[in-house]
């Protein structure tokens, strides 16, 4: 009987693992005070980047050199995001703060 209770239990729990969908990880940066915080991030392969904008600046977010090129429109509030597909080396810049306001990102 407990065996057959341990071999239901095991099939149950092997379809109800394939069933769940894995949910994406969000890693989140702020923008704020002429700088990105925090300023480096290694990710996996899938993660969303979102940018949260604090203060009154304008800022943007551009990619300068990566597997993947993308920039947000400048703005004072909201946020942006980005899911990153590409495994790389991203190297974020604001354009409006360059050359001092840069942040790297590692995929993985």
């Amino acid at each position: 009987m407990k065996k057959l209770v341990a071999a239901v239990a095991a099939t149950a729990l092997a379809a109800g693992a394939l069933a769940i969908p894995a949910f994406a990880a969000t890693k989140t940066v702020s923008v704020k005070d002429n700088l990105f915080a925090p300023k480096s991030i290694t990710v996996s392969k899938g993660t969303t980047v979102k940018w949260v904008w604090k203060g009154k600046a304008p800022h943007n977010v551009k990619v300068t050199k990566g597997p993947v090129k993308f920039s947000s429109t400048t703005q004072t509030k909201g946020t942006f995001s980005k899911k990153l597909t590409k495994t790389g080396t991203y190297s974020i810049l604001c354009t409006i703060h360059a050359p001092d306001m840069t942040m790297t990102i590692r995929v993985k």
